[in-house]
């Protein structure tokens, strides 16, 4: 087979393994197109780092294996790029801040590290949010700078993880890792077009999906994770299953599904967005899906009580944590803080550093997010629920504000409000119960923008929702690539 540039940008990151494992494509050929595409995409601002000769290089090794040896290696040869807040060994992990600039830690995380040794090769550094504090990815670091929605390059590709969802979009690289705090890998899936899974972290402990201690810029313990971001479900089922050793997984029976509509995230949505998303809701519901509409009067009230506490206490303690661990060049918080780029994200810190909210932190962890959990599971198992259903944001992409980083936004001419809250509202629940939430395409708005649906499902229901995820999948299908 011949492979034209063409075809090779449009493969998927299972049907590129698939080649390469066959030896109908190699590896290193492959590697080359995609950086040939990052080096001519480089105004999409994408990528913090581009590993030229590092990736040819492991793209070489795949391709001097045996076709047996090749076999055995579930990603061989996959190209990826991971998020520049997530360790790599010999390659920059700035989470786009100038006080980290440069800085390469001792190890991979061991979620990259599990990718790499199952032969996916790194092309490079996925540019984000600076610190990950923003939901934008509109860096105003000299080094990095806005991060661009390929579907439309004036808008924002969410964020924090905008970078990496823009990349894949762009058909830079098939696949690679964001992290999600209260939305960040599920917020750009949505606008970029692609599919974005934020795995269960329930106590942080053996709830956790993903173990990557000290080994990403943190924001939040209770919150943080890694998370795999591709154009397909199949291909995030793909990189979750090298990651936590599972094996090949079927699409759930439609016919069987039972799926809650929850009413505070149904509300106030961006007309354009709605139709775009009701649409879709329309294909599932004659495919099969059950859809159940659940009240969660209490939903927005309790995460509330959660997010802000959480937001303005853990930071101060875990990014103090990570310098030290990772013998960073700067090792206090300040140091970052004084540095930092980005208005808004200067901001932010601004009020971490001033928090005494002490009080509000011990209830919010004790008593509020208790009862956020225990909500979530009423609701599951009150009505019988397989997984919750809902747009993951209320409006498609808006303007880049190359000014402050971010800004205030109006849904339809309403009274604007905080742009950060109003992407965040339907995805920062999930985040602050520790439940698993897997974020795909839907459709477009205005004819052009991507839109995105959520499913949340039970503590640990992980794989279950990667079942559902690929069925949805076979029902909406994917969406055109952009125009670029």
């Amino acid at each position: 087979m011949t492979w034209t540039v063409d075809k090779q940008i449009a493969l998927t990151a299972t049907q590129a393994v698939e080649a390469i494992q066959s030896g109908q494509l190699k590896a290193a050929e492959y590697a080359a197109t995609l950086l040939a595409r990052a080096q001519a995409l480089a105004n999409l601002n994408a990528l913090t780092v581009l590993d030229v000769e590092g990736a040819l290089a492991a793209a070489r090794r795949i391709d001097a294996l045996g076709a047996s040896e090749r076999a055995r290696l579930p990603l061989a040869g996959l190209p990826i790029i991971v998020k520049d807040n997530i360790n790599t060994r010999g390659l920059q992990t700035s989470a786009a801040t100038p006080a980290l600039e440069g800085f390469m830690p001792a190890r991979h995380a061991p979620s990259v590290q599990r990718l790499v040794d199952a032969g996916a090769v790194l092309l490079g550094k996925a540019n984000m949010h600076e610190l990950a504090f923003g939901i934008t990815s509109t860096n105003l670091s000299p080094a990095a700078g806005p991060v661009r929605n390929p579907y439309d390059w004036k808008r924002i590709p969410g964020g924090s993880s905008g970078g990496t969802a823009a990349a894949i979009a762009a058909r830079i690289a098939p696949a690679g890792l964001g992290t999600d705090t209260g939305g960040s890998t599920r917020i750009p899936a949505a606008l970029c077009g692609i599919v974005g899974l934020r795995p269960s972290v329930g106590d942080g402990g053996t709830q956790r999906r993903y173990h990557d201690p000290q080994a990403v810029v943190p924001i939040s313990h209770t919150r943080d994770t890694v998370g795999p971001m591709a154009r397909t479900v199949a291909d995030v089922t793909l990189l979750d299953g090298v990651i936590t050793g599972h094996g090949p997984l079927a699409h759930a029976t439609v016919a069987n599904l039972r799926i809650g509509l929850p009413a505070p995230l149904w509300a106030g949505l961006e007309r354009a967005l709605e139709d775009a998303v009701r649409k879709a809701l329309g294909k599932l519901e004659a495919a099969g899906v059950t859809f159940v509409p659940v009240e969660m009067s209490d939903l927005l009230a309790l995460n509330e009580r959660v997010s802000s506490a959480l937001a303005l206490h853990e930071p101060i303690e875990d990014l103090h944590a990570w310098l030290v661990a990772n013998h960073a060049p700067v090792q206090c918080v300040a140091g970052v803080a004084a540095r930092i780029a980005s208005p808004d994200v200067r901001a932010a810190y601004d009020a971490v550093l001033a928090d005494r909210r002490g009080g509000d932190y011990q209830t919010a962890i004790s008593v509020w997010r208790p009862q956020l959990q225990l909500l979530y599971a009423q609701t599951f198992a009150a009505s019988g629920l397989d997984a919750l259903l809902f747009p993951t944001t209320r409006l498609a992409a808006v303007p880049i504000d190359e000014m402050n980083g971010s800004s205030r936004v109006s849904i339809d001419g309403a009274a604007p409000i905080d742009e950060m809250n109003a992407y965040l509202r339907n995805t920062d629940p999930a985040s602050n119960a520790g439940i698993p939430g897997l974020a795909l395409p839907a459709g477009l708005a205005y004819g052009r923008l991507p839109v995105g649906l959520e499913l949340d499902g039970p503590l640990g229901s992980d794989r279950r929702l990667l079942a559902i995820g690929l069925a949805f999948e076979q029902i909406l299908g994917t969406l055109p690539a952009p125009r670029i």
